[in-house]
């Protein structure tokens, strides 16, 4: 008999804590109070912000979306109270179009990405996302998918480890790393974390590993985003989520570095600006904006949330409102 996620060491609710909660709740509680509003919550994954939308408003159904079969075990075990008012899918965010179109939802009221590295990939370490801990060099969001970390170090040319490296870490001793990790794996191929972190220990001068933090950070964080194609996903999926937002529909995005904040800044930025010709006197009719920005730039989290949820230090928050297609809503 399967083991319960109880049983497995712990509910959701205390594995993980959501960061930025009280902020994402004020941000999208406007479009989300109306009875039948439905909001898709992109990355649930143990389903903190999920609940807490839930629970605040009592007429919303929410469609949760997650690539990791284990997050939506968990989450379907904290939502249960809901039943009747979720649709928890497993599914990448960037598809966004074709689960809404199986559940029959033409438009959404609200729309929340979390991204990154999640609470319960990193408390387990066996996937092989930390590298404090020996463990499999997996990296799968995903568990059903194929391609791991150990196949991108075992098989990827030096020139195509050290893109990944420099542009997915901002790794500046990508190409010194690159080929270590071949000249390494012509002895023995990669399997494992504590090698490769021996091998980054070993690659970074000793006065960036004083100053720069973990040696092994912008690895493991490059080997994630390029297992997972994140900012691939990211890119397909941005545009999806907020053409399905209805006037009135909003959007709240928690990035966790700065690849992703600039994606999302961009994305934000091109449908909150009139597209009339600057030179005109007057708005254009369907050229004005589709959106306006409810955060001036990027929020961070505050001190105390800092102090309690380690985590939150690196989020930058982005948020928007559809005022309607062209700005005529």
């Amino acid at each position: 008999m399967a083991e319960t996620p109880q049983e497995r060491g712990g509910s959701a609710r205390d594995k993980h804590v959501p960061v930025l909660l009280g902020r994402t709740l004020e941000l999208l509680g406007p479009a989300l109070s109306a009875d039948g509003a439905v909001v898709v919550d992109a990355t649930l994954g143990m389903g903190g912000h999920s609940e807490a939308m839930l629970a605040a408003h009592p007429g919303l159904t929410l469609v949760g979306l997650d690539r990791d079969p284990n997050a939506l075990e968990l989450a379907g075990e904290r939502l249960r109270p809901y039943a009747d008012r979720i649709h928890l899918v497993h599914a990448v965010y960037d598809e966004w179009e074709r689960v809404l179109d199986e559940l029959g939802v033409s438009e959404v009221d609200g729309a929340l990405f979390d991204l990154g590295v999640s609470s319960l990939q990193l408390d387990e370490g066996e996937r092989g996302f930390a590298y404090a801990q020996d463990a499999p060099l997996d990296m799968r969001m995903d568990t059903t998918a194929e391609r791991t970390a150990a196949d991108v170090l075992n098989t990827y040319s030096a020139g195509e480890l050290t893109r990944i490296l420099r542009v997915y870490g901002e790794e500046k001793f990508a190409s010194k790393i690159a080929s270590a990790i071949v000249r390494e794996r012509a002895k023995e191929p990669f399997t494992d974390s504590a090698r490769l972190v021996q091998l980054l220990y070993d690659a970074v001068p000793a006065a960036s590993r004083r100053t720069g933090g973990h040696p092994a950070k912008r690895t493991f964080q490059a080997l994630r985003i390029e297992v997972n194609a994140e900012l691939e996903v990211l890119e397909r999926a941005l545009p999806a989520a907020l053409d399905s937002l209805r006037t009135g529909g909003r959007i709240v995005v928690e990035s966790y570095h700065s690849l992703e904040d600039r994606m999302v800044k961009r994305a934000l930025a091109e449908r909150s600006k009139s597209r009339t010709p600057v030179d005109l006197p007057v708005e254009l009719p369907g050229h004005g904006p589709e959106f306006r920005l409810l955060t001036r730039g990027a929020e961070q989290a505050g001190d105390a949330e800092i102090e309690t949820n380690p985590r939150a230090a690196s989020v930058r928050l982005r948020a928007a409102e559809r005022i309607g297609p062209g700005g005529q809503g």
